[in-house]
């Protein structure tokens, strides 16, 4: 027997412990047993009934065994068989960190009355001022309430009217405050009025977004609101915004599959219109954003326009319906980049290709390629307009408002350049959707009295052999006839009218699937993954949502089965193992009811009695029809609660959004899919690639055996698989991969039925959320422990924030411990099994402590290597500097051994520069003081030679001889200078004449002006004549005078050599000044000389720019012949005074020539005259 012990202190606290557990003698940890009281017993934790070695074990209570048996989750045809994981790997549905704090609990009842109406009893007693009433009308309205008395309440209306109802028929109206919160679980009061108008205020301001617990509901607004963009991406992505929106659905999971490693799903689901394609844009939009920076994201979002081109059309209550179900797998690179994606499709509606109710629209592409298809390829296509095929007039509707088909394709045009599809095969994909028009206007003509047709040879017959790649006969036959193989013989069977039409209809849809499956193929080629897969995806669904139209056919039936299988899933996340977990786990937990379709499925799968089975059945009869099909179908279901015949070929399924009636016409047909072997055989025999691609696909596809109902019924391993079958199996794939990932829930909602923006339809809203479990997903979360943790996970994640070391206990006692240390409530948390459970909000504060005690340790590890990198650092630049200063040192003794050589280079050079200076300068003092001396010395001889010559006689002549020679040089000098005067005149003719040559150039130019010009230059050259000539006869007369003088003094020389030396001083005072007299005329005519060359340039220059002015090779404002004329007359003024000075500079030259030649004579007289009195006395 046990005894009785201490329990730990960490566990005095736990009132939320698993009931029925016990303590075992053999354990050490303390544990608890709780029997409605705390009861203290031994050191282990076992169940009542588990083994004696203290392991924990047990069964599950028997009220979750009894929900498990009900599911019939686990049998061969489930999607969950086989890979249904357990409760402790599934991670949780939602980020449940983020949510907010914890609202006063409402109770919980599990009455099916009490889980649609919560807190509507006693109402009376609460004196609420304010309250819900419904009208008549089904309408809910806000009501005051009067007064009251017992049972009943007197209300007034919105509109003044008083009424007195009932109590029980008033609902509970939250305060003002709460109006228009954006998560339902804030509300007191969660009933369906409350949510109703929640969900109405929030619309009515364009917040189409709330939250439901981990349920997104989106409301479809009908128009564009202000909710999208880059801002809004960058807001949400720094958590900046906290508001509810399909940004944040995304953002949680993305930081889940970084966090967890799991790959997440995120499902939008809802009726058609709701806006389930544009959710799933805006979430492919933000995963652009934040995974971006491959390139590949922008081939991702490129895909959306080519799949609503191809795969959505216009329906009564959608104008851009899906018309086929696509799951978008985005797989992330371990940086979080996006590295490709995967693109799958099921059950497209083939049949709108060739048919349409009334209102509706084929798919878009026709509609676009008839509008917007440039003239070069209408004219390739033969392509006419819309109203020109049968296909796509018999439904009366070409346009749908506000949109552009034009437009449109040229968006799809650019989408396909995006995806990396050429354009020869964007030209093969445009024949093929020209083909099927084309096909639909191919006609028939009775040839006999059994009805037998033929193909009627018009333009649809020979325009659709030509876009095929055909022959025109081989397509007639295939149309008209059939070729049944019987034994050895081949036997052509001629087709009636009906059987035709059905065939030419069967290759249209054939080959618009076949076009649409390749088109996928293409996409996922362009965006594969490849070599970059790291296992990490986030999946996107979007499928079409729960119809029910007037008439519903084989489509609908497929819809609604897959709609009702993804319900299943929305029920088993968020129901079923949610509240399933929490009884196996031993949590205290009052059970919420909820609607489940698990009939509705059984219904449908269950074997060998299910829709899908005896569908299946009765397409294997070949004499099997729709109406034995009904009768086949009332015969069996009519006692399944799910299940309603109806007259003749109908029948009517109680789904879990209503009940839907089906028409059972053409479902045998539709079932089967069939395509005769001879319009293969017409594809294969095209000569263009992608029919070929189509026919090898269809044998391929009628080569697999058939499998499950159909084999086990005795089916043929020839026939192939039939539609129903292989979109069940497709559902089921689809199910098991997300059963493998982490989903987020997104519920469109659509608001009305018009499309309307702004209009809001309670009961229409109320159906969808009734049919989504919005309010018992907000129930369970609110009363439920949506965060939920392994003990061994969390005393690995929070243990080091104990501050005592309990390293050496056990998960659970360390788990415990962390949560009496932080003092959680014991209410606002449980302790099961295997997991803690926490409410909404409770695990936010250990992760902030978390967080905080992380930061404050990573800074304490920051400041310490910090430190250590300071210390490294001054180490590191105590070496440097110390290298820094042998390197420098040793630079700087290198480059003063470099400057200390250039400096003994330079003082070398300067010392022979200054020597050669020096010499030079001793040279020419040298030479000046010899000058000087040879001046004085000769001066001082000249002095002595007057005492001399008395002495000596004979010396008399000698002196003058000298004198004589020293006037004969100065005479030479002179006629050097006129000869370089000369000279330099020549030099100038010759320029002269250069110019005169450039003159004769310019004149070539303008020839208006020639004569004139002409005429100037000869003047011009006469006058420069004349003044040259009187120049050099001055010079000339100038010259004679000098040499007549030079003769005169060499002829009276050997006379004069008698003079006496006291007429030696007059000699020399006239030898000076005929000295100056000569140096005075040659300073005048070099000044002449100068003149005239100046003039002569300016002259010049000036006559030359006038001639280019004139010529326009040079632009100035001036007028060239007026500044001619003034030219003139300046050269005319200056000639005349050049002229006169000329003559006036020649009289004083020859003045001064008679001058001296007087002053000799006078001399010469004066000298005879003392002689001869010298003689005489």
């Amino acid at each position: 027997m046990s005894r009785t012990t201490s329990v730990p202190r960490a566990f005095q606290s736990i009132k939320s412990l698993p009931p029925e557990y016990k303590y075992d003698n053999n354990r050490n940890a303390g544990q608890v047993e709780k029997h409605g009281n705390v009861k203290l017993r031994s050191n282990d934790l076992i169940r009542s009934n588990g083994r004696e070695n203290g392991v924990i074990s047990g069964e599950v209570s028997k009220e979750a065994n009894n929900s498990a048996g009900d599911m019939d989750l686990f049998d061969e045809e489930s999607p969950y068989g086989g890979n249904a994981e357990s409760f402790e790997d599934r991670p949780p549905y939602a980020n449940e960190d983020s949510i907010s704090a914890l609202l006063p609990q409402p109770s919980i009842s599990t009455s099916s009355r009490e889980s649609r109406w919560s807190d509507t009893t006693p109402y009376a007693s609460k004196k609420k001022l304010q309250s819900w009433f419904q009208l008549s009308n089904g309408d809910w309205e806000l009501v005051k309430i009067i007064s009251a008395s017992g049972a009943e309440s007197v209300i007034s209306l919105p509109d003044g009217k008083v009424s007195k109802v009932k109590d029980e028929s008033l609902v509970p109206a939250n305060p003002d405050i709460l109006d228009g919160v954006d998560d339902l679980m804030q509300l007191s009061y969660l009933n369906e009025p409350s949510v109703l108008y929640n969900l109405q205020h929030r619309y009515n301001q364009n917040m189409i977004y709330t939250k439901a617990g981990p349920v997104l509901v989106a409301v479809n607004p009908f128009k564009k609101v202000p909710l999208y963009g880059i801002d809004y991406i960058e807001a949400y992505k720094r958590k900046a915004n906290e508001s509810p929106h399909v940004y944040a659905i995304t953002d949680s999971a993305i930081r889940e599959m970084t966090r967890d490693e799991v790959n997440q799903s995120i499902i939008i689901s809802g009726e058609s219109g709701a806006g389930k394609t544009e959710t799933a844009k805006i979430a492919m939009q933000y995963l652009a954003a934040l995974g971006g920076g491959s390139g590949i994201e922008h081939e991702i979002l490129k895909t959306n326009p080519i799949l609503e081109a191809f795969g959505n059309g216009k329906t009564l209550r959608n104008d851009n319906s899906s018309r086929f179900g696509k799951l978008i797998e985005i797989h992330f690179s371990e940086t979080g980049k996006i590295s490709g994606a995967n693109i799958q499709t099921f059950l497209l509606e083939k049949s709108r290709v060739v048919q349409c109710n009334e209102g509706e629209r084929s798919y878009h592409i026709f509609y676009q390629l008839c509008a917007g298809a440039p003239p070069s390829l209408r004219e390739k296509l033969n392509l006419q307009s819309v109203e020109d095929y049968k296909y796509l007039r018999q439904s009366n509707c070409y346009s749908i408002t506000g949109v552009d088909d034009a437009e449109e394709f040229r968006i799809v045009m650019d989408a396909l350049d995006v995806v990396h599809i050429s354009k020869g095969d964007q030209e093969n994909v445009f024949a093929m959707l020209a083909a099927v028009l084309w096909l639909g206007n191919i006609s028939f003509t009775v040839i006999d009295n059994e009805n037998h047709i033929q193909a009627v040879e018009d333009e649809g017959l020979f325009s659709t052999a030509k876009l095929i790649g055909c022959e025109i006969e081989d397509l007639k036959l295939t149309l008209s006839t059939r070729k049944m193989k019987v034994g050895n013989d081949i036997i052509v069977q001629k087709l009636t009218l009906s059987q035709a039409s059905d065939a030419r209809d069967a290759l249209a849809k054939s080959i618009y699937a076949c076009l649409f499956d390749w088109l996928i193929e293409q996409i996922n080629k362009s965006l594969a993954v490849g070599k970059r897969r790291t296992g990490r995806s986030i999946s996107i669904l979007d499928i079409y949502g729960f119809e029910s139209f007037n008439r519903n056919s084989f489509e609908q039936f497929c819809i609604n089965y897959a709609n009702e299988r993804l319900q299943q899933h929305f029920n088993r996340h968020l129901f079923k193992l949610e509240q399933e977990e929490y009884i196996q786990d031993g949590i205290d937990w009052a059970k919420v009811e909820f609607e489940d379709n698990q009939d509705c499925l059984n219904l449908f799968e269950k074997k060998p009695l299910g829709l899908l089975s005896l569908l299946d059945e009765e397409s294997t009869f070949p004499n099997g029809t729709d109406l034995t099909f009904a009768n086949k179908l009332k015969q069996h279901l009519n006692s399944n609660s799910c299940f309603k015949g109806e007259r003749e070929k109908a029948f009517t399924v109680r789904h879990y959004a209503g009940e839907v009636t089906y028409d059972t016409t053409a479902f045998l047909e539709k079932n089967r899919d069939l395509l005769h072997v001879d319009s293969i055989q017409l594809l294969s025999s095209s000569k263009c690639h992608l029919p070929q691609i189509f026919a090898s696909y269809m044998l391929t596809q009628s080569e697999k055996p058939v499998v499950g109902p159909l084999h086990k019924l005795g089916g043929a391993d020839s026939q192939k698989l039939s539609v129903a079958t292989k979109f069940k199996g497709q559902l089921f794939q689809l199910m098991q991969r997300l059963e493998s990932t982490t989903p987020h829930f997104i519920r469109c909602i659509k608001p009305n039925n018009l499309q309307s923006p702004g209009s809001y339809e309670q009961g229409l809203v109320l159906q969808q959320l009734r049919c989504c479990g919005v309010l018992e997903v907000v129930r369970i979360s609110r009363s439920g422990f949506p965060t939920r943790m392994s003990h061994q996970k969390f005393a690995k994640r929070y243990g080091f924030l104990l501050l005592e070391n309990d390293a050496s206990q056990d998960p659970l006692s360390v788990s415990v411990a962390i949560l009496h240390q932080f003092n959680i409530l014991p209410e606002m948390y449980q302790v099961g099994y295997t997991k803690l459970f926490f409410r909404t909000g409770q695990i936010g504060v250990l992760e902030d402590t978390r967080n905080r005690t992380l930061h404050g340790i990573l800074r304490v590890q920051s400041c310490f290597r910090g430190y250590q990198a300071r210390c490294l650092r001054k180490e590191l630049w105590r070496g440097i500097t110390t290298l820094q200063s042998f390197i420098r040192g040793e630079k700087s003794r290198r480059e003063f051994a470099t400057s200390l050589q250039r400096h003994r280079a330079a003082v070398i050079i300067q010392k022979h520069v200054k020597t050669i200076y020096a010499r030079n300068r001793m040279k020419m003092t040298t030479d000046a003081a010899v000058v000087i001396q040879s001046f004085i010395r000769g001066w001082l001889v000249r002095r002595c030679s007057g005492d001399i010559g008395f002495l000596k006689p004979g010396g008399m002549k000698t002196n003058e001889a000298d004198e004589v020679l020293v006037k004969a040089s100065f005479l030479a000098e002179l006629q050097r200078r006129v000869l370089k005067a000369e000279a330099g005149l020549r030099e100038k003719e010759e320029e002269n004449d250069i110019l005169h040559q450039r003159l004769q150039q310019y004149e070539s130019r303008w020839s208006e002006y020639e004569l004139k010009m002409k005429s100037m230059e000869e003047v011009w050259q006469k006058q420069m004549r004349s003044l040259q000539s009187s120049l050099s006869i001055a010079k000339k007369s100038l010259a004679m005078d000098d040499s007549d003088r030079n003769s005169d003094a060499s002829v009276n020389a050997s006379e004069d050599r008698e003079y006496s030396w006291d007429i030696g001083n007059n000699h020399k005072r006239q030898e000076s000044s005929g000295t100056r007299s000569m140096s005075a005329g040659l300073s005048v005519i070099s000044r002449l000389a100068e003149e005239f060359e100046q003039r002569s340039q300016v002259f010049g220059d000036d006559a030359k720019f006038l001639v280019e002015v004139k010529s326009g090779q040079i632009e100035a404002s001036l007028n060239p012949d007026r500044e001619l004329r003034r030219l003139k007359q300046m050269f005319e003024g200056w000639k005349k005074d050049y002229a006169t000075r000329l003559r006036e500079t020649k009289v004083i030259l020859n003045k001064l020539g008679s001058e001296d030649g007087s002053s000799i004579e006078k001399a010469k007289k004066k000298w005879w005259g003392r002689r001869n009195s010298t003689r005489m006395s």
